[in-house]
């Protein structure tokens, strides 16, 4: 099969080339902005048409979750618009879409995890065009999984575990905070997830949401102090509310994903947060 991945340089995109490693029967496209423009309709036909793409993960997406209430086009841009453009390139094409998405289209003040099919709502600009993205690659009528996701972190590029370990360095305390829940994802799982979804969809006609992340539930200073714990560092976490860390854009006072849906579709068995993070930190430099 032809696989694109889009957005290789980032945190899922490693990842999804560590699996491609392992993978070679497949033919790999791994493209970011300086290789494919996914907001040029134009550019990704052609490079559809060039190399016969039969599935695209793509894994680019504008994250910069308070930066996108200055910069409102450009979130629209790259996580409304390039996954439209990416839709209709699989949809002429009979190609499979898996796109990632996030907890933040849900407005996070549910007490249970959430399903795929609970009401969406969300707080931020970044959350919005997040769900925009859902909804235009559906409308397009492709052959598309959207896997939404939470709490991303890997070896590599910039996220909560790699900033943890570099503020311990220079601090013997932090401030952390506590009135968040949610669970930490290991990006290695989730492209392993993606890979099977790949398998086990190849050329049906599909056209569905998933949640994703590991197991368990966990509050952000609790995930401070089991990076310090495995990385033996000795830094005190000070537990705050989020009222008094505050932030431009809004963040989910509860976003624990239910699972149970990809679960048995796959017939899969997800690892605890924990015992990803570990694994992670086993192979992560700073």
């Amino acid at each position: 099969m032809n696989i694109l991945v889009t957005g290789c340089y980032g945190q899922l995109g490693h990842e999804m080339q560590k699996i491609a490693a392992k993978h070679p029967e497949h033919q790999w496209h791994f493209t970011d902005i300086d290789s494919l423009d996914i907001c040029d309709g134009a550019a990704v036909e052609a490079f559809f048409a060039t190399y016969a793409i039969q599935a695209c993960i793509n894994c680019a997406a504008y994250t910069a979750v308070d930066r996108a209430e200055d910069e409102p086009d450009l979130a629209y841009k790259v996580n409304v618009e390039a996954p439209r453009r990416l839709a209709e390139s699989c949809l002429r094409h009979d190609a499979l879409l898996l796109h990632v998405s996030t907890d933040y289209v849900f407005d996070g003040k549910g007490s249970r995890p959430y399903r795929e099919d609970d009401p969406t709502g969300p707080t931020s600009v970044y959350g919005q065009t997040k769900l925009e993205g859902e909804r235009a690659i559906a409308e397009t009528g492709c052959r598309h999984c959207i896997v939404r996701t939470a709490w991303l972190y890997s070896a590599t590029g910039k996220n909560f575990v790699k900033t943890m370990l570099m503020l311990a360095e220079n601090h013997d305390q932090i401030n952390v905070v506590c009135d968040q829940q949610g669970t930490p994802t290991w990006a290695g799982d989730l492209a392993l997830a993606l890979m099977r979804l790949i398998e086990h969809y190849g050329n049906q006609p599909v056209g569905e949401v998933f949640h994703f992340t590991n197991e368990g539930v966990t509050t952000w200073n609790r995930f401070a102090e089991a990076v310090f714990e495995i990385a033996g560092k000795h830094c005190l976490v000070n537990a705050i509310t989020t009222d008094q860390y505050p932030t431009k854009a809004t963040r989910p006072a509860y976003s624990v994903l239910d699972k149970t849906k990809i679960k048995q579709t796959l017939d899969m068995e997800i690892p605890d947060w924990k015992d990803s993070l570990r694994r992670c930190m086993e192979e992560l430099t700073i």
